[in-house]
């Protein structure tokens, strides 16, 4: 063979040579992997950063602080974990500690990790406890196995890397929806308590209507006994007198016992007839206390028409335009309530004039009777949109006072007048004075 042959030597003469150069032997290509698991301070310190922060809670932490008295502030979580980091990078009573700590907390996963014998089956495993969550455990069971090499380390680290930096992008996410969530759940809160608060006045109504409908079925069964009895007697008796008696009776049972299952079927709609007749009294109440307004306001003016006030007289003027302080126009409302205005305003000395909104009277005569008048009233439920705002334009342009009001009594009117005089136009205090009183 023309291959030079290298001398093989027994190991003992190998180890024994002080001086041989082992750069002569060749060297393998592949990592030698350790007999058993690794100490968590023969990690790297990239390993043990996460090994701290996830493996162990921050609650655990603070205890080994306290117990082998930490430097760091045990308000700082960043100090705490640097330091712990620090402390067992080299094999002392807090890396073993810490190292027996996690070997009780993972003996599952450790368990589990066991049937992993080699570096690609450790990395298999991991990748699927990674994607169920299973992260705290199958880390330290991962890192510290006796077959794992270091680039499996390093995909590890990358994995755990990249997921801390999607938790906190999703943390803000979480925030927000935590607080929608919190939201949602007072607004609930509210909503159960108003539907509590209906369940039980319905609850309250069903077991008054259930009072009734047995004290009707307790009449009705007596009622049934009554007419068994009868009946029992009237196959007895042999009068013709009696039975005829017995069978007036009998009838008389048998209709209220016909009426007794009537009621029964009617009260839904007699609670029926009986909102709808609720309804109504409301109405005509509220109308009634329209009509006593206005019959307490019409008995105010008949009293005040032999009182000693003066009422407005132009002479008493010394112009035109003092005159006109006395007029004013009423624009829209029903016709037949104003005699009812008009006998107010002449009796507070007030000159009344009335246009219908366009009704009957033409909307083209508004400018010529508001240029007569100091002050316009405008009924804005029983008047035309047209005239409504015609009226504004004009009160406007020839600045005068416009008082729009709802309500077509003799009450609505008062106040109306009473605020527009007492607001706007120079009339007599005395005038103004009646129309409070008859207002109030």
């Amino acid at each position: 063979m023309n291959e030079s042959l290298m001398p093989v030597l027994p190991i003992k003469d190998l180890l024994s040579t002080g001086n041989q150069d082992l750069s002569e032997f060749p060297r393998s290509d592949f990592e030698i992997l350790p007999l058993k698991r690794s100490k968590i301070w023969e990690l790297k310190e990239a390993n043990r950063c996460p090994i701290i922060g996830t493996c162990l809670s921050m609650d655990e932490l603070v205890r080994f602080a306290q117990r082998y008295h930490f430097n760091a502030s045990l308000n700082d979580a960043f100090s705490l974990h640097i330091e712990a980091i620090d402390r067992i990078a080299t094999r002392n009573s807090v890396s073993e500690a810490i190292q027996k700590h996690l070997d009780i907390k993972y003996q599952v996963s450790l368990a589990r990790f066991k049937s992993a014998k080699t570096d690609a089956e450790v990395l298999n495993l991991w990748k699927r406890c990674f994607a169920h969550g299973d992260i705290a455990g199958a880390l330290w069971a991962a890192l510290t196995h006796k077959q794992v090499s270091n680039e499996t380390r390093g995909k590890i680290y990358g994995d755990i890397h990249m997921h801390s930096h999607q938790m906190g992008a999703g943390q803000a996410t979480n925030t927000r929806r935590l607080a929608q969530l919190e939201k949602d759940y007072a607004e609930m809160e509210v909503a159960i308590v108003l539907q509590k608060q209906r369940h039980v006045h319905v609850e309250a109504k069903l077991r008054r209507r259930l009072q009734e409908i047995l004290a009707e079925m307790e009449l009705f069964r007596q009622a049934q006994k009554d007419m068994k009895a009868l009946q029992v007697r009237l196959e007895t008796i042999e009068s013709g007198r009696a039975i005829t008696e017995m069978g007036q009776r009998l009838m008389k049972l048998t209709v209220a016992n016909e009426q007794l299952q009537s009621s029964t079927k009617q009260a839904t709609s007699l609670a029926q007839a009986l909102q709808v007749a609720n309804g109504k009294i409301a109405a005509l109440t509220h109308e009634r206390n329209v009509l006593a307004a206005e019959r307490d306001s019409l008995e105010i003016l008949v009293q005040s028409s032999n009182a000693s006030n003066v009422p407005c007289n132009p002479a008493q003027f010394h112009n035109a335009s003092q005159i006109k302080d006395c007029c004013v126009i009423c624009v829209g409302g029903h016709v037949t309530q104003f005699p009812k205005y008009r006998l107010l305003a002449e009796q507070l000395g007030v000159d009344l004039i009335h246009h219908d909104g366009g009704q009957n009277d033409a909307l083209s005569r508004l400018p010529e009777m508001i240029s007569r008048v100091a002050v316009a009233i405008c009924q804005t439920d029983c008047v035309s949109p047209a005239a409504y705002y015609r009226v504004k334009r004009l009160c406007k342009r020839s600045g005068k006072p416009c008082l729009p009001f709802k309500g077509s009594g003799i009450s609505s009117f008062t106040s109306a007048l009473t605020q527009v005089l007492s607001d706007q136009v120079n009339l007599k205090g005395d005038v103004i004075e009646r129309l409070k009183e008859i207002a109030v």
